[in-house]
């Protein structure tokens, strides 16, 4: 027989776990988890070559990534303790900060340039990438908007075109930069966000078309970016010029196999393969864990998404519709752009400058994806005590 201490001890260990449920989503956090971690470590494995003949110094980027990670953390913590109220109160300010911060990167003398892109604010300890922020921004504002505008969304053309007119014109602000990659997936989360708020499906099919249209006429009329599509469609053409980052790329992966060369094996990452430990960390990951990391990596991601649409779906049963509608525009974003990232290591998607979320290089990148995932798991928070709530009343 079990004595009355042992079942209390039980029973208080239960209602923790229940307790910690209800707090965070364990799919989602030990995803988040898994992903940082084997970032850090592919970070480390990609980067000491080139750290140590550079600056002499071979963790250099292992280090400044784990000091991210660690502000990720403390942001995301901010987030995750922030009610939902005040983010869905706060779509004006969310929108002013979009066009502020697109604005203020074009300033000359307040933008930073690096290879004929002008995307950073300079804060001292690193440089801020302003598209990296209005990621984040776009889907509090929208889901704002969605909440209180959703049935002119669905019935009328002007509440469907308001919403469109504005990221139009973030749009040609990010292109101004230039950043196509950030403005392809900023569109692609508005029309996701609005598709399933309800938008109606011929208003829909009409701006996916003029969209794909004007991607297709900034495409042609920009030398870099048709060169940029020429490249991918054949880079072995030239691949010593515009093809090299390419076929190099497409070298390590081809390297790799089924289980890699192993962990720090890699030849391309030795100053053939440029932004190894950035936006082509995966082509490095696939040479030295193969086709099995490959693997892993891309389950890690596909849990992501499903566990942010399982959050989205929970907070829409539960009446907590800017939670859902912020919970779905995080999950496409960060589902696409580990698709593009992932899809541009494998040459099957023309060359551009995003990162592989929670796992590249880069501290603006992991900043505000960190800080994405502190709001996925407040919506799963007041989601769950929503629920017990209504639980509670019913009994």
């Amino acid at each position: 027989m079990i004595g009355p201490s042992l079942q209390a001890s039980r029973g208080a260990h239960k209602r923790a776990v229940r307790g910690l449920h209800q707090r965070l989503d364990p799919g989602l956090t030990l995803t988040v988890l898994a992903l940082v971690s084997l970032g850090l470590v592919m970070v480390a494995s990609a980067s000491i070559g080139v750290a140590d003949a550079q600056l002499g110094q071979p963790f250099h980027y292992l280090l400044r990534q784990g000091i991210f990670v660690l502000m990720g953390g403390i942001v995301a913590w901010g987030m995750y303790c922030t009610p939902l109220e005040l983010w869905e109160r706060s779509g004006a300010v969310a929108l002013l900060g979009i066009f502020l911060l697109l604005l203020l990167v074009l300033v000359p003398g307040v933008g930073h340039t690096v290879n004929g892109a002008t995307r950073w604010i300079s804060l001292g300890l690193f440089n801020l990438q302003v598209s990296e922020v209005v990621k984040l921004l776009v889907p509090i504002y929208l889901a704002g908007y969605l909440v209180r505008h959703g049935e002119q969304v669905r019935r009328s053309l002007a509440g469907f075109a308001k919403p469109l007119i504005l990221m139009g014109l973030t749009t040609l602000l990010l292109l101004a930069q230039p950043d196509f990659g950030a403005a392809v997936v900023l569109l692609a989360v508005t029309l996701g966000m609005l598709f399933l708020a309800g938008a109606r499906l011929w208003q829909f099919a009409l701006l996916l078309s003029g969209v794909c249209a004007l991607m297709g006429f900034a495409i042609v009329q920009t030398p870099y970016r048709m060169a940029r599509l020429t490249g991918f469609l054949n880079p072995w053409t030239d691949p010593f010029d515009s093809g090299f980052q390419l076929t190099q790329s497409l070298i390590a992966i081809g390297s790799g196999s089924w289980f890699g060369v192993g962990l720090g094996g890699s030849v391309q990452k030795l100053f053939y393969l440029p932004e190894a430990h950035n936006d082509f960390l995966f082509a490095v990951l696939a040479e030295e864990l193969g086709l099995a990391g490959v693997t892993v990596v891309a389950l890690l991601f596909a849990v992501l998404v499903w566990r942010s649409f399982a959050i989205a779906r929970a907070a829409e049963l539960a009446g907590r519709a800017f939670g859902a509608y912020l919970a779905w525009g995080i999950g496409i974003w960060i589902g696409l752009q580990a698709f593009i990232n992932m899809g541009v290591n494998m040459g099957i998607l023309p060359t551009k400058g995003l990162t592989l979320p929670l796992m590249s290089y880069g501290g603006s990148s992991m900043l505000v994806t960190l800080a994405a995932m502190g709001l996925l798991a407040r919506v799963h928070r007041e989601t769950r005590a929503s629920g017990a709530a209504l639980h509670r009343g019913e009994t």
